[in-house]
């Protein structure tokens, strides 16, 4: 019996990526492999050379069209075969390779805003809701919007067997989170892009828009992130090298900011559980500072760290990349690896 494939990839937009996607039918026995696309359409390609090239990396079950129906995250490739310069998962698999003896797990928060003819899910036309504090993990219908197509998406996500390890309304109206994780450096890339495609794809069933805008409204508004979770085994077993990861991030975080995403300027003012992009810092259970430890971490003197940097629309190959090299990195040579 034919089956659909929805092959998804990451395209050339500057500066910041979109995800697309086409639909191939396979017969069945038949299986996945290289397809292509256009790549002058996607700013991958001038139209003289405009091929490129879709390799799959990794598929689950299709939990919208249900049946025997998959969904293809794909890296794209120039037509030798090589990765496109677009291409930020190949350098995340040398790194997740080199390190893989460290054993670095992920959890990766991707909080999104819903947009509904210009505004956030839920705000009056022409005016605000009342100040934040209610809407975070609240209920009832005057503080909660769109609550149902977080449960679809998130049913989505279970369906097709992504580690997704829950959902929350966020501080603003009309935003929210989920999770995935923990997984290792590439898997949770890999979740997390396609997560997001199925948010985008069920927004479209809700008539509202899902944004990973980083700060979708300037002001007195909480603004958007990816606050990514990080340990290795050693920092799982104890409390030394989660201190060296923090130092570690400091040493790098220059580098960091220029690559957490666009617009991290807007978001990471001091203001709204933030620490300003000009300065790096850390504590025990700080939301004000670019990178927290839990509180249960200093207890039990072993655990993970949380990088509250990474902006909502940033790339999870190179948040997971960085953070893998710099930290694990540091802990080799400290000789807590």
């Amino acid at each position: 019996m034919a089956y659909k494939a929805e092959y998804i990839w990451i395209d050339g937009t500057q500066p910041t990526a979109k995800l697309r996607s086409k639909v191939k039918i396979f017969q069945d026995g038949e299986e996945l492999g290289l397809w292509g696309f256009d790549g002058s359409s996607t700013n991958q390609a001038p139209g003289k050379a405009s091929d490129c090239v879709l390799r799959p990396v990794f598929d689950c079950p299709d939990p919208i069209r249900g049946g025997d129906n998959r969904l293809v995250m794909c890296e794209v490739l120039l037509t030798d075969m090589t990765p496109h310069p677009s291409n930020t998962r190949a350098a995340c698999a040398a790194v997740a390779e080199r390190f893989a003896s460290q054993e670095p797990w992920f959890g990766i928060e991707q909080e999104y805003t819903f947009l509904q003819d210009g505004r956030p899910l839920g705000w009056p036309v022409g005016g605000f809701p009342g100040p934040q504090g209610p809407y975070y993990c609240g209920v009832g219908s005057d503080e909660i919007f769109g609550r149902d197509v977080v449960e679809a998406h998130s049913d989505a996500c279970m369906e097709a067997g992504l580690a997704i390890s829950g959902t929350n309304a966020e501080v603003m109206m009309g935003q929210w989170e989920f999770q995935i994780g923990p997984a290792d450096p590439l898997s949770a890339a890999d979740q997390i892009w396609l997560a997001r495609w199925l948010l985008y794809r069920i927004a479209e069933d809700f008539d509202v828009v899902a944004t990973l805008d980083p700060k979708p409204i300037p002001g007195d508004w909480n603004g958007a992130g990816a606050h990514t979770n990080f340990s290795t085994k050693a920092m799982r077993e104890g409390y030394d090298p989660v201190i060296t990861a923090c130092e570690a991030l400091g040493k790098n975080a220059r580098k960091h900011i220029e690559l957490y995403g666009d617009g991290i300027e807007k978001r990471l003012t001091g203001l709204h559980e933030t620490a300003p992009w000009t300065e790096f810092s850390y504590g025990v259970s700080d939301r004000g500072a670019s990178v927290r430890i839990p509180w249960m971490v200093e207890v039990d003197k072993k655990g993970y760290i949380e990088d509250r940097r990474p902006n909502a629309n940033c790339d999870p190959y190179i948040v997971t990349r960085l953070i893998t090299e710099t930290c694990c990195s540091e802990l080799d040579a400290a000789g807590q690896a």
